[in-house]
C-alpha cells in the first residue's frame, strides 16, 4: 500500500473515524483503524486518483469514511487509531505520503517521518453491513434537533433506555424525544420517506446519536437506516452504524396534555440571561422561583436564601390567572432555555410542584411537523 493526501484531509477522515474507538479494550484489534485504498482507473495504469476508506469499530458501533487521495499502491493496512491521529495533529501542513513498508505503516510529510506498527487483519472483525435505508433528514436540521432533546436524556448508565433519544419515523415526520424522568423533551421534524407509511420506533445512545449528527456535516440529505438492533446514518461519504438500546421510553402525549393552564409569554434571551444571572446564588439544587403577575405584565425571578440572594424583574403576560409561582432546578431550566432559538417563549403552567410546558412563543398547540415542546417539573418554592 502506497498513497498520497493532504493532511488537512487525513486529519479530518482519522478523526471522524476514530470517534467510535474504544478507550479501553480486551481486544487490541478494537483499537485499530483499518486504512484501504483503491486506485483510480482513468489513466489505465491502475495508479493516481483514488479512494481511501478508513473504518473503525467497537461492540457498540461502527464508523466508515472515504475520501480522494492519490493512491500508488492499493492494499489495506489496520494500525492503532489514537495513535495514528496523534501522529496526523503534529504533520507539517501539505501533502503526506504514506506507505506499507514490511511490519510497518509509515507516515512522512515535510521533513518528518513516523513508523507505526502493523496490527493483523485477520484478526479485524467486518464491520456490520448498513441496515435497510428507512429515508432521509436535512443534516442541519437534523443536527439541531438532536442537540434540542439531548439535554433531557439521562446520565444514569443504571437504567440504560433512559440515557437514549427516542426516534420515531411515522409517514413524513420524525419523532426524537428524551427524558431522565425529571425533565422531556420533544422534536418533532420533516422528513423524506423512502416508502409511503414508513414508521419506526426505537431508542438510541444519546451520547452517539449527538456525536453522530455533529459530525455528519450541515448540509444536504442524511440518509436514515434502521433495522432490528441497530441504526445507521450516510452522509457525504460517512457511514456510521450504532446498536440501539433495549425498551422504550415512556409516551409523552398524555403528560404533554395541560388541562386548564395558566399561559405565560416572556422574551427568550432575556429570560434566559436573567435565569443565568439570578443562578449564581442558587447553591447545589436549590430552586429558581419564577412569580408571574398578570396586573403588573411581568415575571420576577428570584434564587438564593437568607442574605445570599438575587432577584430580576422582566415584562411578562399572563393568561388563566392572576398571579402563578413556579420553580425550577437551575440547571434543568438552563438546558431548556437554551434549547430555543425563537425570539419568544410560550410557558404553560400548572403550578408549584407540577409539569410546566416551554414551547416557541408563536407556537398554540404544538401542532406541525417541526415543533418543539420541553417539559419540566416544577419544584415546590422554598422562598417566602
Amino acid at each position: 500500500m502506497e498513497f498520497r493526501i493532504e493532511r488537512s484531509a487525513l486529519t479530518e477522515a482519522v478523526s471522524w473515524a476514530a470517534r467510535v474507538l474504544p478507550v479501553r479494550s480486551p481486544v487490541p484489534v478494537l483499537g485499530g483503524l483499518l486504512l484501504d485504498t483503491e486506485a483510480g482507473s482513468g489513466d489505465g495504469t491502475g495508479t493516481g486518483a483514488g479512494r481511501l476508506r478508513i473504518s473503525g469499530l467497537d461492540y457498540e458501533a461502527s464508523a466508515r469514511i472515504d475520501v480522494e487521495a492519490e493512491v500508488l499502491r492499493p492494499g489495506k493496512v489496520l494500525v492503532m487509531g489514537r495513535r495514528l491521529l496523534d501522529i496526523c495533529k503534529v504533520l507539517p501542513d501539505g501533502p503526506v505520503e504514506c506507505a506499507v513498508e514490511g511490519s510497518r505503516f509509515t507516515v512522512s510529510g515535510d521533513g518528518a517521518r513516523f513508523g507505526l506498527s502493523v496490527l493483523p487483519l485477520d484478526d479485524y472483525p467486518a464491520l456490520p453491513p448498513l441496515p435497510q435505508v428507512r429515508g432521509a433528514v436535512d443534516a442541519e436540521l437534523f443536527a439541531a434537533a438532536v442537540a434540542d432533546v439531548a439535554v433531557a436524556a439521562g446520565r444514569d448508565d443504571t437504567l440504560p433506555v433512559l440515557t437514549g433519544i427516542r426516534l420515531g419515523l411515522d409517514g413524513d415526520t420524525m419523532t426524537l424525544a428524551a427524558t431522565d424522568r425529571y425533565r422531556f423533551a420533544v422534536r418533532t421534524l420533516p422528513w423524506k420517506a423512502a416508502a409511503p407509511g414508513e414508521s419506526a420506533d426505537v431508542i438510541v445512545s444519546a451520547r452517539r446519536l449527538t456525536e453522530i449528527a455533529r459530525s455528519l456535516g450541515r448540509s444536504g440529505l442524511v440518509s436514515v437506516a434502521l433495522d432490528a438492533g441497530s441504526a445507521g446514518f450516510e452522509h457525504a461519504g460517512m457511514r456510521t452504524t450504532v446498536r440501539l438500546l433495549e425498551g422504550r421510553l415512556p409516551r409523552h402525549d398524555k403528560l404533554f396534555a395541560l388541562e386548564d393552564p395558566a399561559v405565560a409569554v416572556v422574551d427568550r434571551a432575556r429570560l434566559t440571561e436573567a435565569a443565568k444571572r439570578v443562578s449564581v446564588v442558587a447553591d447545589g439544587d436549590s430552586p429558581v422561583q419564577m412569580t408571574f403577575s398578570r396586573a403588573d405584565a411581568s415575571v420576577t425571578l428570584r434564587a438564593g436564601y437568607e442574605d445570599d440572594v438575587a432577584s430580576q424583574r422582566l415584562p411578562a403576560t399572563l393568561e388563566g390567572a392572576e398571579e402563578l409561582t413556579v420553580a425550577f432546578n437551575p440547571a434543568y431550566l438552563a438546558d431548556a432555555l437554551a434549547s430555543f432559538t425563537g425570539p419568544a417563549l410560550r410557558l404553560q403552567l400548572l403550578g408549584a410542584g407540577q409539569r410546566a410546558l416551554i414551547t416557541d412563543g408563536a407556537s398554540t398547540d404544538g401542532a406541525g411537523t417541526d415543533t418543539h415542546r420541553h417539559l419540566l417539573m416544577s419544584v415546590r418554592p422554598q422562598l417566602v
